[in-house]
C-alpha cells in the first residue's frame, strides 16, 4: 500500500503535451528538474500557484525569468499568476530560467500545471500501476484553497490489496480530532480528500494515521503516518506595531542622525516572501524639503539634511508604508503615521532690546530696584535655552549692585545692595551681559556667545547725618594715669563738608565709669584710676561706645578702644599656698609664681627663702626650674608635720612679695592621703560610724531587751495561767524599730510584735502579753497575742485593760505571759521554717536576694554591706578610698607610677 497521485484519462491532448515536453527535454540538455503543480481550472490574477525549490538547482542565481508571461517567479521560488488563467486542457507548462550574470551559468526548471478532475482518479489507473510499497508520501495543500471540494489530495494503497480485500481508514487531527471531518478517505480506493479550506495561521500541518484492514479485521500492514502540510498563501496584511509613531530629534542635527525605528508584523509563514517586508515613506507634511529617509529592511528613519530648524518648523508628519512580498507591486501593504517633533537647542543668543540705559538712585539707599532690561530670544519659551542669566561685567568692583532674572518675564532686574555715596562718586557706568542657562550651541552658529549693554547710574545727593568712619577708633593711655588726664577721643564728621564742627558726642556705654567725654570735641578725661589688670579688660583694651549727632538730630555710633599701656604695679606671688609632700615617695614639691603685669614687667622670677629664721634655712632648700617655677625640697630628714615656709619672689625689675607656704610632710603615697588626716605624722585617721552601723547597734540592743522581757513575762505567768499555746502564735513575726532621738509617740504594729517609742510623758499602749515603759525616748518591745492591736483596748485570756489603766509604772500582765522556754520551744521551729522558706521561688530554690551567712573576716569596712540586702543610699559615696591606711601602702606603691 502506498500514497499515489491521481491521473486523468489518456487522451490525445495529453499525448501531444507529453510529446512537446519530450522535445523540450531533448533540446534543453541543461534542464535541472521537472516540477508538477496541481491547480484548479481557474487561476485568479496575483494568486499563489505553488512553490519551487530553486536552491536545489542553482544556489547563486541572481536572475530569475519565466518563459510564460502569465506567471512570475519570486526569489524564494513562489509562483504567482500575473493574469487570470482558465486551463482548457488538463496540463500546461512553462520554463523557469536561472542565470548568474557574473559567470554566465544557466539552469532551467520545467513546471507542469495539472488540472485536477475527478475522472482522473479512476480505479483503472490504479490497476495499471506497478507494485508499490506501504510508505508515507509527502502531501500538501494550498491554504484557503478554492476547491472544488471535496479536494483530492493523494491515494493511499497497500500492496496486500493484490491478495486481500483491503479497507482503508484514517484517524487523527482533522478526522476524529479537532478540526473534525476535515479529511476523509474512501474505504475501497484509499483516495484521501479535504472537505473545506484550511487556514495555515491556525493549522500549519496535520499528522494523521492511515490503516489498512481486511473485512474480517485482519491488519496486514502497520499504521502509516501521513503528514499533510498546508502551503502558505499571502492572506495576511503586515501590521505596524503602533498606529502612530512619535519621535523627537534635536534641530540642526547632523546628516544620518537616527530619528527612530518602526516595526511591523506579518502572520504568514516566516522566512518566505509572504513575510519579507519592505518599509518606505510615501508622504511628508509639510511636503518640502524632504528631510527624512527610511531603511527599507530595518524601518530605521534617519535625517537626510542638517537644516532642521525648530524656529521655522517644529513638527513633521510622515506617512509610512510597509509591504510584504519584498515590496512587489502585488504584495499586501499597510500604512501608518509617524510624527517627528523637533526639539530645541540653544542656537539663538538672547539680545538686549537696547544697547544703553540710564537710571538714577539716591545715595544711602539699599535693596531697591532701579532698572529693568529686556532681551529677545527665538528659542523655545520657558526652557533653559530661553531663560536669561544676567551679569555685571564692569563697574561693580565695590559690589554696590546686583542684577537678577525675573522668572516670569525673563527681564533683568538691576538692584542696589550696598549704599552709594554721592560725596565719593556722582555717576557710575555699568556694563551688563546676558547669556542663557543652557550653553550656546557653537555648531549651530559661529557668533559670539554674549550680548552686552551699558547702564549709566546717576547718584542723587541726600542730606545725611554725621558719619562715624572708621567705626572703631583707638587711643593709648597708661594705666594708673592720674585723674583728670585728657586724651584725644572719638571723631565723627559731616560727609558733605568733611568737617567735625557742629557734631556733639555722648557716651553710651562705659563698663566701669573710668572716663568722661567732652560733648563738643569728643575728647576723653580720666575719671577714675585705670587698671589694666581689672577683670573687665580684655587684651589690654578698654572699650566705650560713643554716639555722635548733628544739629538735625541724625546720629551715628562708634566704638573707642582705650589701649592701656602696662606699668609695673603688681608683684609676683605664689597662688597655691598649701604644699603636701608625701615623704615616702617624694623629696620635693614644685611651686609656681605668677605676675599679672605684661611679660616685660614679669619673669624671669627670682625665688629665695626668707632669711629671718635659721630653722627654715636648715630644713628647706629652693632651686629654680625655669623662669616661673622653683623646686622646694626638705633636708636633714625633718619629722612628719606641718611647717610654714616664707618664700620671696622678685620679677625682673626687682618688685617682690613674700608668700608663706603651708608645707605638710606626710606619711602617704599620694597627696589625697593627707587631705583628711588628723595627725599627718602618725598617719592615723578617725573612724566614723554610718547611720546603718548605728541602726544595727540599736537593733541589737532592742533584741536583747526583747529576750529579757520575754523571760520576765514567762516567769510571772507560769503560776497564773495554764500552759496553753495559742493557735495563732505561729503567725507572729518580729519587727524591730529604732528611734535615734526623742519624738512623738508612735505605735508600729506588725502581726504580733509592737515597738513603742515613749516620749517624756511616759505614756504608752499596753498589750495582753506584757509591756515595758521607759522614759527619755528609749525603746519598748512587746510580744502581743494575735495579729491586731488598737489603742482602744487590749484583750487577752479573759482580762480587759484600757488606756487609762496602762498608764503609770504598774500594769497587770501576769495572766497572759509564758515562760521563755515555752515560747522558745514553740516559736523556734516555726520561725526557722518560715525563715528557710523566705525568699524562695516556686521551685523551692533560694532567690537571688536570699540572706546568706558570711564568716567574720575581721574589722568592719566603712564601705558598708556589699550583699544584696544592703540599703546603702546613692549619696553615700566612696570617698573613703581617697584615704587608704598604711596597711595598703605596699599595694598603693605597686600600683602607683613612680
Amino acid at each position: 500500500m502506498e500514497a499515489a497521485r491521481p491521473s486523468g484519462s489518456w487522451n490525445g491532448a495529453l499525448c501531444r503535451l507529453l510529446l512537446l515536453t519530450l522535445a523540450i527535454l531533448i533540446f534543453a540538455s541543461d534542464a535541472c528538474k521537472n516540477v508538477t503543480l496541481h491547480v484548479p481550472s481557474k487561476l485568479d490574477a496575483e494568486k499563489l500557484v505553488g512553490r519551487v525549490n530553486l536552491k536545489e538547482c542553482f544556489t547563486a542565481a541572481n536572475l530569475i525569468h519565466s518563459s510564460d508571461p502569465d506567471f512570475q517567479i519570486l526569489e524564494d521560488g513562489s509562483v504567482y499568476t500575473t493574469n487570470t488563467i482558465l486551463l482548457s486542457s488538463e496540463k500546461r507548462s512553462f520554463t523557469i530560467l536561472l542565470s548568474n550574470t557574473e559567470n554566465q551559468e544557466k539552469k532551467k526548471i520545467f513546471v507542469f500545471l495539472e488540472h485536477q478532475t475527478k475522472k482522473r482518479h479512476t480505479k483503472e489507473k490504479v490497476l495499471r500501476r506497478a507494485k508499490r510499497r506501504w510508505a508515507p508520501i509527502p502531501c500538501s495543500m494550498l491554504e484557503n484553497s478554492l476547491g472544488p471540494f471535496p479536494l483530492f489530495l493523494q491515494q493511499v494503497q497497500s500492496d496486500t490489496a493484490q491478495n486481500y480485500t483491503i479497507y482503508y481508514s484514517i484517524r487523527g487531527p482533522g478526522v476524529d480530532q479537532e478540526p473534525r471531518n476535515l479529511f476523509y478517505v474512501e474505504r475501497d480506493t484509499g483516495n484521501l480528500y479535504c472537505t473545506r479550506p484550511v487556514d495555515r495561521e491556525q493549522y500549519e500541518s496535520f499528522e494523521i494515521i492511515a490503516f489498512a484492514t481486511t473485512p474480517d479485521g485482519y491488519t496486514p500492514e502497520l499504521p502509516l503516518p501521513l503528514i499533510i502540510k498546508i502551503e502558505d498563501e499571502n492572506d495576511n496584511y503586515p501590521i505596524f506595531t503602533e498606529e502612530t509613531y512619535t519621535f523627537t530629534i534635536f534641530e540642526n542635527c547632523r546628516v544620518g542622525t537616527t530619528v527612530g525605528q518602526v516595526c511591523a508584523t506579518d502572520k504568514d509563514e516566516p522566512d518566505t516572501m509572504h513575510t519579507r517586508l519592505k518599509y518606505s515613506i510615501i508622504g511628508q507634511v509639510p511636503p518640502s524639503p524632504t528631510l527624512f529617509s527610511m531603511h527599507p529592511t530595518t524601518g530605521v528613519i534617519t535625517t537626510t539634511s542638517s537644516q532642521l530648524d525648530r524656529e521655522l518648523i517644529d513638527k513633521y508628519q510622515l506617512k509610512i508604508k510597509v509591504q510584504d512580498m519584498d515590496g512587489q507591486y502585488f504584495g499586501l501593504q499597510t500604512t501608518s503615521t509617524c510624527i517627528i517633533n523637533i526639539d530645541d537647542v540653544n542656537d539663538h543668543l538672547p539680545t538686549f532690546t537696547r544697547t544703553s540705559y540710564v537710571t538714577s538712585v539716591e545715595e544711602n539707599t539699599v535693596d531697591v530696584e532701579i532698572l529693568r532690561v529686556t532681551v529677545e530670544d527665538k528659542d523655545l519659551v520657558n526652557t533653559a535655552n530661553w531663560r536669561a542669566n544676567y551679569t555685571i561685567l564692569k563697574g561693580n568692583e565695590n559690589g554696590n549692585f546686583k542684577i537678577v532674572t525675573d522668572a516670569k518675564t525673563n527681564e533683568g532686574v538691576l538692584c542696589v545692595v550696598k549704599p552709594l555715596n554721592y560725596e565719593e562718586k556722582q555717576q557710575m557706568i555699568l556694563q551688563i551681559g546676558v547669556v542663557n542657562e543652557a550653553p550656546f550651541s557653537r555648531e549651530a552658529s559661529p557668533r559670539s556667545a554674549m550680548s552686552t549693554a551699558t547702564v549709566t547710574v546717576n547718584v542723587e545727593d541726600q542730606d545725611e547725618g554725621p558719619e562715624c568712619n572708621p567705626p572703631i577708633q583707638t587711643v593709648r593711655m597708661k594705666e594708673n594715669a592720674e585723674v583728670g588726664t585728657t586724651s584725644n577721643g572719638y571723631k565723627a564728621y559731616d560727609p558733605e563738608t568733611r568737617s567735625s564742627s557742629g557734631i556733639r558726642y555722648k557716651k553710651l556705654t562705659d563698663p566701669t565709669g573710668w572716663v568722661t567725654i567732652d560733648e563738643n570735641t569728643g575728647s576723653i578725661k580720666v575719671f577714675r584710676s585705670l587698671d589694666r589688670e581689672a577683670e573687665t579688660i580684655k587684651n589690654g583694651i578698654y572699650n566705650i561706645t560713643v554716639l555722635a549727632s548733628d544739629q538735625g538730630g541724625r546720629t551715628c555710633t562708634g566704638t573707642l578702644g582705650i589701649i592701656l599701656q602696662d606699668v609695673n604695679d603688681n608683684s609676683p606671688f605664689i597662688p597655691k599656698k598649701t604644699v603636701i609632700i608625701c615623704k615616702p615617695t617624694m623629696s620635693s614639691a614644685e611651686i609656681v609664681a605668677v605676675d599679672p603685669d605684661e611679660p616685660i614687667h614679669g619673669p624671669p622670677f627670682d625665688f629665695s627663702l626668707e632669711s629671718s629664721t635659721s630653722e627654715v634655712q636648715r630644713m628647706w632648700r629652693l632651686k629654680a626650674i625655669n623662669d616661673t617655677a622653683a623646686r622646694l625640697s626638705y633636708q636633714n630628714d625633718p619629722p612628719f608635720g606641718s611647717y610654714v615656709v616664707p618664700i620671696t619672689v622678685r620679677d625682673r625689675l626687682g618688685m617682690s612679695s613674700v608668700t608663706s607656704l603651708d608645707v605638710t610632710l606626710c606619711d602617704c603615697i599620694t597627696e589625697n592621703d593627707c587631705t583628711h588626716r588628723v595627725d599627718p605624722r602618725i598617719g592615723g585617721g578617725g573612724v566614723q560610724l554610718g547611720k546603718w552601723a548605728i541602726l544595727a547597734i540599736l537593733l541589737g540592743i532592742a533584741l536583747l531587751f526583747c529576750i529579757l522581757f520575754t523571760l520576765v513575762c514567762g516567769a510571772s505567768g507560769t503560776s497564773k495561767q495554764p500552759k496553753v499555746i495559742p493557735d495563732d502564735l505561729a503567725q507572729q513575726n518580729l519587727i524591730v524599730s529604732n528611734t535615734e532621738a526623742p519624738g512623738d509617740d508612735k505605735v508600729y504594729s506588725a502581726n504580733g510584735f509592737t515597738t513603742q517609742t515613749v516620749g517624756a510623758s511616759a505614756q504608752g499602749v499596753c498589750g495582753t502579753v506584757g509591756s515595758g515603759i521607759k522614759n527619755g525616748g528609749q525603746e519598748t518591745i512587746e510580744m502581743v497575742k494575735g495579729g491586731h492591736q488598737t489603742s482602744e483596748s487590749c484583750r487577752g485570756a479573759g482580762h480587759h485593760h484600757t488606756l487609762d489603766s496602762c498608764r503609770g509604772g504598774h500594769t497587770e500582765v501576769d495572766n497572759c505571759r509564758y515562760t521563755y522556754s515555752e515560747w522558745h520551744s514553740f516559736t523556734q521551729p516555726r520561725l526557722g521554717e518560715k525563715v528557710y522558706l523566705c525568699n524562695q521561688d516556686e521551685n523551692h530554690k533560694h532567690a537571688q536576694d536570699y540572706v546568706l551567712t558570711y564568716n567574720y573576716e575581721g574589722r568592719g569596712s566603712v564601705a558598708g554591706s556589699v550583699g544584696c540586702c544592703s540599703e546603702r543610699q546613692e549619696e553615700d559615696g566612696l570617698e573613703f578610698l581617697d584615704n587608704l591606711e598604711p596597711k595598703f601602702r605596699t599595694l598603693a606603691e605597686a600600683c602607683m607610677k613612680r
